[in-house]
């Protein structure tokens, strides 16, 4: 439930069945605008109206306390998409679906925005008077949060993988050698950079066939360089895997043809 309310401004609203892409994990790059969407079940006092012009309510992700909130995402501010489930002689409930905006550029900051986040309903009200004909202007503001809701939401760092098997072509039962880099996104700098210390896969598939198997397991070094070595002896893919970590999200790399003669 709502906690009380601590001023008259504040509405007894309340927010339930908050799902959040879908239960899975949010995972960003460094360019582009993540659209994410949100469901959740709000129910309001029938006699307030949220017109998305004054008044707005939502659910937003937060990463701290509500008391010290550290980084937000926040809605689109338009309207979400709402049907009106449940009616009484004082309260409002409705489903409601709305989508937020993650953008690497203005809502991830650091490695420490790659961690568990939480949801939290939120409303606010906006009054203002811009006519500066009388010599005055004004604006205020009024916010309130209720929450956590849930388990939390995971934010994770996109990661790239790639490999390259040489040479090419190679005699059967020769060695091959397979060199690749695993990266991830670093949200300071705006730019990927190498992941050390994280095991990663290589795996095969025959020419013509359609399933990859696991040949060995490598460890990134400096810079998150991959190398090692294997024997020819088929035509085929050969590819890295890294299935992710709690902070970073998986990758696969394309598979890197190799001809045996």
């Amino acid at each position: 439930m709502a906690p009380a309310a601590s001023a008259a401004t504040t509405p007894d609203l309340v927010f339930s069945n908050v799902t959040v892409d879908n239960g899975k994990a949010i995972v960003a790059g460094t360019t582009g605008t993540l659209r994410v969407p949100v469901t959740y079940t709000p129910t309001r006092p029938s006699g307030l109206t949220i017109d998305y012009k004054k008044t707005f309510a939502g659910v937003i992700l937060y990463r701290g306390t509500l008391k010290s909130v550290q980084n937000t995402i926040e809605p689109d501010p338009t309207a979400p998409k709402c049907v009106t489930t449940t009616t009484t002689d004082t309260t409002v409930t409705q489903s409601c679906m709305e989508t937020l905006f993650a953008d690497p550029s203005d809502s991830l900051f650091e490695a420490a925005d790659a961690t568990t986040w939480k949801a939290a309903g939120s409303y606010s009200e906006i009054d203002t008077d811009l006519d500066d004909s009388d010599g005055h202007v004004s604006l205020d503001y009024h916010s309130d949060l209720w929450g956590p809701f849930g388990s939390g939401v995971r934010i994770k760092r996109a990661a790239k993988l790639t490999a390259d098997a040489s040479p090419e072509p190679v005699r059967k039962g020769r060695t091959i050698t397979v060199t690749g880099k695993l990266t991830r996104a670093d949200w300071a700098t705006g730019t990927y950079s190498g992941y050390a210390s994280q095991k990663a896969t290589l795996q095969f598939r025959a020419k013509n066939s359609t399933g990859y198997t696991t040949v060995k397991t490598v460890t990134s070094g400096t810079g998150g360089a991959l190398r090692t070595t294997t024997t020819a002896t088929k035509d085929g893919y050969y590819r890295y895997v890294f299935a992710g970590t709690a902070t970073t999200g998986a990758a696969t790399a394309g598979g890197d043809y190799v001809d045996v003669r």
